[in-house]
């Protein structure tokens, strides 16, 4: 397996966890509704939707972690950071990795293991409400998005000694962009010609790249 498929297959993996915990968006926003149903229509409030609804909050935040590092999506205070070549960047993102999130997410793996286990013996209830649900499966969200944030923290390592070595930055394995949805909406419209289409995506383009300017490398279709 050389670099780039190395790279990819951790994306990959980032990616599917990702997508797989966006799905509780649709639990979240049924559980809401059924309690703004039953409290405001029924008068039949129930005391454990509040913590389920936190608890799929909770796991959708944690394991999008990956996901979105996966993207190079996480806010990073970027004025000079995109100015600097990409060997520059490279140099000051492998100093930051090692130093700070390697150690801080190691971390995070170690005391949230042990916190989800100890949830476990003990049979750990919520105790935010009356008959609160179980919760050592919501802590055990803790060490795995931990681990999937190693895992997708050594690629990014990776895509910097490779930069540092060839002086650009590897491709990162492409989703769904803002800019994809500017593409169909216009495909179906009645209303934009050909020539007004491609002057659309075109300058929508050349925004995205702009705001992308932060060392991403290519991207590359699934």
């Amino acid at each position: 397996m050389n670099a780039q498929r190395f790279l990819y297959a951790i994306d990959g993996i980032s990616t599917f966890f990702g997508k797989a915990a966006a799905w509780l968006i649709i639990g979240l926003m049924a559980l809401v509704c059924a309690e703004v149903f039953k409290r405001y229509i029924l008068n039949m409030p129930t005391a454990w939707i509040f913590d389920a609804s936190n608890m799929m909050y909770g796991t959708l935040f944690m394991l999008g972690g990956a996901y979105t590092l996966a993207q190079n999506g996480h806010v990073r205070g970027d004025f000079l950071y995109s100015s600097m070549p990409p060997r520059r960047q490279a140099s000051l993102d492998i100093i930051l990795y090692i130093v700070f999130f390697l150690p801080g997410i190691a971390a995070l793996v170690y005391a949230g293991w042990d916190y989800a286990v100890v949830s476990w013996r003990i049979d750990e209830h919520s105790n935010v409400t009356a008959d609160g649900p179980p919760v050592w499966q919501f802590k055990f969200m803790i060490p795995l998005a931990g681990a999937l944030l190693l895992l997708q923290g050594a690629a990014e390592i990776a895509r910097c000694v490779i930069c540092l070595k060839t002086g650009a930055w590897p491709e990162r394995l492409k989703d769904v962009s803002e800019i994809d949805v500017v593409e169909e909406q216009l495909a179906h419209s009645e209303y934009v010609d050909e020539d007004a289409r491609k002057l659309a995506i075109e300058h929508a383009q050349s925004i995205e790249e702009s705001a992308r300017q932060r060392g991403l490398g290519g991207d590359v279709l699934k």
